[in-house]
């Protein structure tokens, strides 16, 4: 039996991890013919009390993800993948991809990298990846750093 992927769910954060895991998912995305949405969740917790001194802070960091994902759509409309869609969210990354963007795209594979840019989180609580393997309904991928 074939399985065809239809909408592949690409989280990135900046990370070499997580562009690695983007071309990975440029490849899939093309020799499936599929959808390919690349997200970017601003993990917002730890920003609340200092948005409260400082919005700026938040509006760079919004600013930034905009920026990354418009960039990544145009390279991966480059790359010849037809249908490109971004999609930038705010809350935990962990539970915002597998569940609530996942869901809203109704993704059947999730490509994201082995580890991101937050270490003390991963330290004590597992990575992103890790959770999101943990929670989706789809498959998922994750993209390790070749040594």
């Amino acid at each position: 039996m074939a399985f065809h992927y239809q909408t592949i769910l690409v989280a990135v954060d900046g990370s070499t991890e997580s562009e690695l895991a983007l071309k990975k998912a440029f490849k899939m995305a093309k020799l499936e013919e599929a959808k390919l949405v690349i997200s970017y969740i601003i993990d917002n917790r730890p920003s609340a009390t200092i948005e409260q001194y400082d919005r700026t802070i938040v509006e760079q960091t919004e600013k930034y993800g905009q920026e990354m994902l418009i960039t990544y759509k145009k390279d991966a409309e480059e790359a010849g993948i037809l249908d490109v869609e971004i999609a930038l969210d705010y809350g935990s990354p962990k539970i915002k991809i597998p569940r609530d963007i996942a869901d809203k795209y109704q993704a059947d594979l999730i490509i994201a990298g082995a580890t991101g840019i937050n270490a003390v989180e991963r330290l004590f609580i597992g990575s992103v990846s890790e959770n999101i393997a943990r929670r989706a309904k789809c498959d998922v991928l994750i993209v390790r750093k070749q040594h």
